[in-house]
């Protein structure tokens, strides 16, 4: 360390607040309904190396404090004060953004005509263009298909807007108003981090505040290491899925093997599937990506509370990404829900290392973050607004029940007033609470999801629910814990008119329609029958848990009366009889009865060694052949003896003529 630690505290804290003030500062000038009540942006400085020297604690995303700026930063050319960068290309920016619909600013901070480092905001535009309103959607097969791609340009050149791309930008949304007031919102903040920077040199001096980058993210990294060295050495494999890629029913694989040594964490995803023609890869280009590595940050700052954000977190995770793979996909593969595959790697991630820390690890969280996204018109003009961004619950470990209707497992979004929504978007909110008997029983409790549900006001309003997912699949329970709820969206339910519905790309609604979505629970740890029976009891007096199951569940038989009361009698003999619960729920014990780990092992194997354009089209075929012998709904309807087992005979022949073609 080249500073002495008091200091350090010091700068380091002026430079966080420095970038807290920076965000305060876009979210109350932003014009969009996803930017300035759900929180879907973020500010930081980085150093010169690219990486964040500081980042907020308390406002704004937390997930991207492991990103970089310098690909852009040098695709964007020499740069001098007054300078302003502008992308949203996940590629052409080394991964800084992430999809389309998220616009990166970058400004470089001078003093005396040295460059000190750069100040960074970015928002989650409301559009970018693309094929459907909100430009994102699941069956979109490449990213030309999203939106406009911008590369690193200059926006702003010596303090000059650049008229001309700011006027291609606009005319490429389908809410330029809202995305030019978000734009200059973002400038605002730019400018605030610039000023305030200006006040930490004047009183600190500038070789101070470059020392301090570099020491705040050495101390950090130092700190991660000590936090991660506290699980011991070991290596840990898990696999999870996504239900399906949107555009055939057959589930995406993600899988993931961790090595811990000496405080050090390497990330194997060899054996997840390639890419996918839909768009949910991942472009991490290779590197110790955000998307990936959110989990561990997660663990870390839950083992140290103490622990500063920055690029130091990372500093210990090194990642293995097979090129081609959906956590490593080749240009032009889609990503714009690449958040959906980003949940199902925070829970292989965390399922890989609570084998290795169970007692510290929670089960499975609800896995899911759904922007139900509603596009209308209003005023002449389109009016494509995020409703609200839906999650579920967080899973429950040992001592503790998961969090009902909140997690932050890769974001920490914010959920939109009703009385907001209802003002700026054509709907009534008729229920927006938790989910009773969605999370996983265990002896502490995975976290309930959620239900919304509202009417549509008006005509010709389409819906769009991008990250739909754990509808097939749900949230695995551990250590005896049972799964949670799966995800349901319902129109019309409970009339003659009701629908059912699994993703969706755009969805036409009537005036008059009522959407419900019933979001995912999250699971449970521990045998439920060994639950507290009087924990049970204020479970359903809240109406989280339902009388029937309680009894079912848990084995706790309440009173008849208007006010509960636990039997224990009949709690002592229902406790005795139990059912054997599959801790990552009946259909994924379905599915790994025909496609058990080492032959899909074999099967991705053999994928990647097929040329790039042809592993789409022969893992869908296989898959369709082996599929052709089993229950139309399968795995949602278990097969029988024979036919699970005339199915593994097939894919065993599968395999082999496909190793055999590559």
């Amino acid at each position: 360390m080249r500073l002495d630690p008091v200091t350090l505290e010091i700068v380091g804290n002026r430079l966080t607040a420095m970038t807290e003030e920076m965000c305060l500062t876009l979210q109350r000038t932003s014009r969009s309904l996803y930017v300035k009540e759900t929180a879907d942006f973020c500010c930081a400085f980085a150093g010169l190396d690219g990486g964040f020297a500081a980042y907020p604690r308390g406002i704004g995303v937390s997930g991207f404090v492991g990103l970089n700026v310098l690909t852009a930063v040098e695709a964007a050319g020499p740069l001098e004060p007054g300078d302003v960068i502008i992308t949203n290309d996940p590629y052409r920016s080394g991964g800084l953004a992430t999809h389309l619909t998220d616009i990166q600013l970058i400004e470089p901070y001078f003093h005396e005509g040295e460059l000190i480092g750069y100040g960074w905001a970015f928002i989650h535009c409301s559009d970018i263009g693309g094929r459907v309103p909100s430009s994102l959607s699941p069956v979109n097969d490449e990213i030309f298909q999203e939106g406009l791609q911008i590369p690193p340009v200059k926006l702003v050149r010596a303090g000059e807007t650049v008229r001309d791309v700011e006027t291609l930008v606009m005319a490429n949304s389908r809410t330029p108003e809202a995305n030019l007031g978000d734009i200059r919102a973002m400038r605002a903040a730019l400018r605030t981090g610039r000023e305030r920077l200006a006040g930490v040199i004047a009183q600190h001096g500038a070789p101070t505040v470059l020392d301090a980058q570099r020491d705040l993210v050495a101390y950090t990294a130092g700190k991660a290491r000590a936090a991660l060295a506290s699980l011991g050495d070991g290596t840990h494999r898990f696999v999870d899925y996504l239900d399906d890629d949107a555009v055939s029913a057959v589930p995406v694989r993600l899988s993931v093997t961790a090595t811990l040594s000496g405080g050090d964490l390497h990330l194997d995803f060899t054996g997840t599937d390639p890419q996918v023609a839909a768009a949910f890869n991942i472009a991490t280009l290779g590197r110790t990506h955000a998307w990936i590595t959110t989990r561990v940050l997660a663990l870390i700052c839950t083992l140290d509370p103490g622990i500063a954000l920055n690029a130091g977190l990372i500093a210990p995770i090194s990642v293995t990404t097979p090129v081609g793979s959906l956590v490593n996909p080749v240009p032009p593969a889609a990503v714009g829900v690449r958040h959906a595959s980003a949940n199902r790697v925070n829970d292989a991630v965390g399922g890989a290392l609570g084998l290795a820390a169970p007692h510290v690890l929670p089960a499975a969280s609800s896995g899911l973050v759904v922007p139900v996204v509603v596009a209308e018109q209003r005023g002449g003009r389109q009016n494509v607004q995020v409703l609200e961004p839906m999650v579920g619950g967080t899973g429950a470990r040992e001592g503790a029940d998961g969090v009902d209707g909140r997690d932050s497992g890769i974001s920490n979004l914010s959920n939109n007033p009703v009385e907001t929504v209802e003002t700026e978007i054509g709907v009534e909110i008729l229920t927006y609470g938790l989910r009773p008997d969605s999370g996983g029983a265990g002896r502490w409790r995975g976290g309930c999801g959620l239900e919304l549900t509202f009417r549509v006001l008006g005509d010709g309003a389409k819906l769009l629910a991008r990250g739909l997912e754990r509808m097939c699949f749900r949230p695995w329970g551990v250590r005896g814990g049972g799964p949670g709820a799966p995800t349901e969206l319902i129109v019309n339910a409970g009339t003659p008119g009701e629908r059912r519905h699994d993703k969706i790309d755009v969805l036409e609604l009537a005036r008059g329609d009522v959407v419900t979505l019933l979001t995912s629970g999250a699971g449970g740890y521990g045998d439920p029958f060994t639950r507290d029976p009087e924990a049970v009891l204020r479970d359903v007096e809240r109406g989280v848990v339902t009388r029937e199951a309680a009894a079912r569940a848990y084995g706790v038989v309440l009173g008849a009366g208007e006010t509960p009361v636990v039997d224990e009698e009949a709690t002592r003999a229902a406790r005795e009889r139990r059912d054997e619960v599959a801790p990552g729920g009946p259909e994924r014990q379905a599915w790994e009865s025909v496609f058990d780990t080492a032959s899909v092992d074999r099967l991705v194997a053999a994928l990647f060694r097929l040329p790039l354009a042809a592993r789409t089209a022969r893992r869908t075929a296989l898959y369709t052949t082996v599929l052709a012998g089993l229950p139309a709904r399968f795995p949602r309807t278990a097969p029988t003896a024979g036919q699970a087992e005339r199915a593994r005979r097939t894919l065993a022949e599968e395999i082999v003529a496909l190793e055999r073609a590559s």
